[in-house]
């Protein structure tokens, strides 16, 4: 499935959606479909020029007076997933060899009203969650029935001709950057939202965000999600693009009143500084090179140890776009800091707080902490919708004086199991074939080869996971 940065989705949520009386300059584009939904902005349909007579534009564009400012969106996704697992044995887990399906509805209604220069928006979107054959039980991550996934309101405010400030409240899924630390959890059946409230500022190629937030804790049954007492969120995160590049610059402070690592457990208080730096430009007629350079700095507490973690992201790539096929070549490399002394009240294990789900791939036995990872990437595009891409990846432990963990931060193995560094490598292929320009299906085949620190530990098998899905999104 295609994914798209956080910056993109922020421009185009951002923009107001005011209807234009003229006929547009150039040809009008629909919107991608985003895993978000609320930043779609089909207010263009009102302008009848821009509409090609596709049956789901009577769905995204319903008006609701004769102006064009007042008007309703909708639509759904709903996904098929399955998941069949072999050796999946680290951290313990209490069926290594399983096979599930995950069945997911996410119908959302959008309205937007006008009044004089200002609009209101309210968004709501339930979630139906199933899960079958997931042993020994469906996790809440797994299956949440019927609830609330996403229900807030909006009011867009013009400051001068060039800045526009939005205020949110309500709950919402947020991702930023390339989600390495906020991210929606997309590729679970349960999706992660917040609870709390932002003010985005919209200056031409300038994009602030200033916002608090609880998590969401999903229940396994209808309408008991909730809001996280234990766990908040709240920062400045700033994006200016520059031509074919940009820089987001944020603050994050973060607190976790049951935090808990291999070497400290207790309330957790963490600030991040970070840096990044992306963008694409074409270096011949046939060549386009594109990047995401990313640091992270962390500092604060957690019950009397003091933090001091840091984590690099880093991705660089090629495209051919006019060699057969238009292949792809992208190299990853990054590192998240571990503890090295369990006794010298410094804490050194970075925490990811609140990464996408499938973070190293479809397969992701092992999350983003004390960690070394190594990834090439090879895609290419098969013509008529399909797309192919071939990984590699290996996992190093940073530091040996700390374990291994997953993805949301559990720890799977401690340090005292073993004394190598080498965790393992892992092998991926996928491939996506857009049926039609709502239906997406996608194979994926994963093995990952333990190393020797895990090896050491007791798991010696190699982890393989084999996923299909389809996917209906209008």
């Amino acid at each position: 499935m295609r994914r798209f940065s956080a910056l993109s989705l922020l421009l185009l949520g951002l923009i107001p959606a005011t209807a234009q009386a003229d006929t547009p300059t150039e040809a009008w584009q629909p919107p991608v479909l985003t895993t978000e939904r609320y930043n779609e902005d089909w207010s263009n349909l009102a302008n009848q020029t821009s509409r090609t007579g596709h049956w789901t534009e009577k769905l995204k564009y319903i008006p609701l007076d004769d102006t064009g400012r007042d008007y309703l969106t909708t639509g759904l996704e709903l996904r098929l997933r399955n998941e069949d697992y072999g050796n999946n044995a680290l951290g313990n887990a209490a069926a290594p060899n399983n096979g599930y399906l995950w069945t997911r509805l996410l119908p959302y209604a959008d309205l937007h009203v006008g009044l004089g220069k200002i609009e209101v928006r309210a968004f709501a979107q339930p979630i139906i969650a199933y899960a079958a054959g997931v042993a020994p039980s469906a996790s809440a991550i797994d299956q949440t029935r019927v609830d609330t996934l996403q229900a807030f309101a909006d009011v867009v405010v013009p400051l001068d001709s060039k800045t526009t400030l939005r205020l949110r409240g309500g709950r919402e899924m947020m991702s930023l950057g390339t989600e390495r630390l906020i991210g929606t959890r997309y590729g679970p059946n349960v999706p992660l939202a917040f609870d709390g409230g932002r003010a985005i500022v919209h200056r031409g190629k300038l994009t602030v965000n200033a916002f608090y937030l609880r998590p969401v804790e999903p229940g396994k049954g209808t309408f008991d999600d909730h809001t996280s007492q234990a766990r908040a969120l709240w920062g400045v995160y700033a994006t200016q693009l520059m031509g074919p590049a940009g820089v987001d610059v944020y603050w994050l402070d973060y607190r976790n009143d049951l935090a808990s690592f291999q070497n400290a457990s207790g309330r957790e208080i963490r600030r991040t500084a970070g840096l990044r730096f992306f963008g694409k430009t074409p270096v011949s007629d046939t060549a386009t090179v594109h990047w995401n350079m990313e640091g992270m700095l962390q500092s604060g507490h957690l019950a009397d140890q003091t933090i001091h973690a840091w984590s690099v992201g880093s991705e660089a790539g090629v495209s051919f776009t006019k060699a057969p096929l238009k292949p792809d070549l992208t190299l990853r490399f990054n590192v998240a800091s571990g503890d090295r002394n369990a006794g010298d009240h410094r804490l050194g294990t970075f925490n990811a707080l609140f990464p996408k789900g499938k973070y190293f791939g479809e397969l992701s036995p092992i999350g983003p902490y004390n960690l070394v990872n190594l990834q090439p990437v090879l895609a290419f595009d098969l013509g008529k919708g399909v797309g192919l891409s071939v990984a590699a990846g290996a996992y190093w432990r940073q530091s040996r004086g700390d374990g291994v963990y997953d993805i949301p931060g559990h720890l799977l193995v401690a340090s005292d199991k073993g004394n190598g560094r080498f965790l393992g490598n892992q092998a991926e292929t996928a491939v996506e074939w857009r049926a039609t320009q709502e239906l997406t299906l996608s194979a994926s085949l994963s093995l990952f080869r333990s190393g020797g620190f895990l090896r050491e530990a007791g798991f010696a098998r190699t982890i393989h996971m084999l996923g299909l899905e389809a996917n209906y999104r209008l």
